[in-house]
């Protein structure tokens, strides 16, 4: 299995097809079917299928997908620490950060991490599954860590609380309890792991009725503004809701009792080092999340 295998493997996948990956890589096409025929030797299983829709890959193909990714980002990542410690370009650090760090630590990171590395580039993200795949350094993340595949190791820095939200002039803006909500609209985010999906989790065990008319939103902040527009409840953490700025026009139900809190943590990549300009900004990630929150 070699270097420039997996990467003809990648290519194609970020390109759709044979043709388009070859010009990417600056080949011929009859070069990267080659490459792409040896890999599935190498692995003896078929990797990519090839019909008149174009190109798929296999189970096995996206199974050793992720993984060349993974592998192509790490090695990277050491050409990059070498070129560091030879005086080359600058670094360059990619993060999945949740929006309420933007709220709370980002401004006190990101002047402390300038002092220190005031050439390296940084990119920052809000797709956690690019991790698994090396394509982000780490995550700052709310996360149940028993949810998470093996791959991922999870460090909690902090406890969350989340809330319910409406806007001001809500007509349940006053209420209190969590039957009097049952019946009304809510928009949340349902996918595996996140607040609200604990929150219905929770309900359910209660014996509380789960809301059952659901905008599903996947975005934090344009859940905040179809909160602060509409008549629809809300959930996040009270942080955000709070905040002066974020949470403009917006204020948290006042509704008893409340689910339990939920970690924030640093998420990295099991047996996988951080560069030094990463391991910088988790480290001042981590100072400022355990200091404030």
């Amino acid at each position: 299995m070699k270097d420039h295998q997996l990467r003809a493997l990648v290519q194609v996948a970020e390109s759709g097809s044979i043709r388009a990956a070859a010009r990417a890589m600056n080949l011929s096409q009859s070069a990267l079917t080659k490459a792409l025929r040896e890999l599935e030797e190498d692995v003896g299983a078929e990797l990519l299928q090839r019909s008149y829709k174009g190109i798929g890959f296999t189970a096995e193909g996206q199974a050793l997908l992720v993984r060349a990714r993974l592998a192509l980002a790490t090695l990277e990542r050491a050409r990059e620490e070498i070129r560091l410690m030879r005086g080359g370009a600058g670094a360059h650090v990619k993060a999945a950060i949740t929006p309420l760090l933007t709220a709370t630590v980002l401004p006190a990171v990101l002047a402390a991490f300038r002092r220190a590395q005031p050439e390296a580039e940084l990119s920052f993200h809000e797709a956690l599954p690019h991790l698994i795949e090396g394509r982000i350094d780490f995550a700052i993340a709310l996360a149940s860590p028993q949810d998470l595949p093996y791959e991922i190791e999870f460090e909690a820095l902090a406890e969350i609380d989340a809330v319910p939200m409406v806007r001001s002039a809500h007509p349940l803006a006053e209420a209190k309890d969590w039957r009097s909500v049952a019946d009304a609209e809510w928009v949340l985010n349902l996918s595996a792991g996140s607040q609200s999906m604990n929150l219905v989790e929770w309900l359910e065990s209660l014996g509380f009725r789960a809301p059952s008319r659901i905008l599903h939103c996947s975005s934090p902040y344009l859940i905040l503004d179809l909160v602060r527009r509409n008549d629809l409840i809300g959930y996040g953490p009270r942080v955000l809701i709070t905040d002066p700025q974020v949470g403009v026009g917006l204020r948290p139900l006042s509704l008893q009792p409340l689910p339990p809190t939920m970690p924030l943590g640093l998420l990295t990549l099991r047996g996988v080092p951080l560069g030094s300009a990463a391991k910088k900004l988790a480290n001042l990630f981590r100072r400022e999340v355990e200091a404030c929150l």
